[in-house]
């Protein structure tokens, strides 16, 4: 099977970037599942009921989010769905609204995927060891996908590790830049530390960047606005082995 994974999607534009990429990545690389980060895909930050349709109409099969994921009260009902395609991190308090794992049936396969949140520089969350090894006793699918969202390198790198040959792809999210080091581990786990944006180029992390240096240089409260540059779309595309469920080919994607 063939998996898109679409990093971080950032406000209107992003989604707006998603809608206009998504149909012929899907077509160019014959894509079976679409799973896209959305926890920042309302206009400010977090996820709303309209820019999670959005991306549900544009082709998304799943939406991950992060710590933003609960900061629109609007998208509690549909987090707390029994039949919801968005996910929030499964480490996260256990009274939150929402589930960390979804299972997709593809008919020939299903496929599970989980949500996850680091430790380091990140909201109060649980261990993601412990989570990781909790959910993975509960799935029956041959194929497990992670959304690792999450500050530090390190953290995503010690999980891909201690996953290795028990999950098919973990992929980071978060840091909004996509990195060079796509690779499959020795057991077939398919990695990238961080998927990147889909939102606006010449941007701070989607931001306007005078708005992001005057934050940093003065250390004053700023209203962040998304900047108004075109917009990209970034993630990768996995081939996964149905039987196995181990990752056979990695590659990032970048469209403008």
């Amino acid at each position: 099977m063939n998996l898109l994974f679409l990093g971080d999607v950032v406000g209107s534009s992003g989604c707006a970037a998603v809608r206009r990429c998504l149909p012929q990545l899907k077509r160019q690389y014959s894509i079976d599942l679409t799973v896209v980060n959305g926890e920042n895909s309302a206009d400010g930050n977090g996820i709303h009921p309209v820019s999670a349709q959005s991306l549900l109409d544009s082709g998304a099969d799943v939406i991950t989010t992060g710590n933003h994921a609960l900061r629109r009260s609007e998208i509690y009902d549909w987090l707390d769905r029994s039949d919801s395609p968005i996910l929030r991190p499964a480490n996260m308090h256990h009274t939150t609204p929402g589930r960390g794992l979804c299972t997709f049936d593809l008919l020939r396969c299903q496929v599970a995927v989980i949500n996850l949140m680091g430790n380091a520089y990140m909201d109060q969350c649980g261990n993601f060891f412990d989570a990781a090894d909790e959910l993975l006793s509960q799935i029956d699918a041959p194929v497990v996908v992670i959304d690792f969202h999450g500050e530090a390198t390190s953290e995503k790198l010690a999980l891909a590790h201690y996953l290795d040959g028990r999950a098919s792809l973990l992929a980071g999210t978060h840091t909004h830049v996509q990195t060079a080091d796509e690779q499959i581990f020795p057991k077939g786990l398919g990695y990238i530390t961080d998927l990147g944006m889909c939102g606006p180029e010449g941007s701070v992390l989607g931001i306007k960047p005078e708005l992001a240096i005057r934050k940093m240089r003065g250390n004053l409260p700023v209203r962040f606005e998304n900047a108004l540059t075109p917009s990209c779309v970034s993630g990768i595309v996995a081939s996964i082995d149905e039987k196995t469920g181990k990752t056979t080919k990695i590659h990032r994607v970048f469209m403008k």
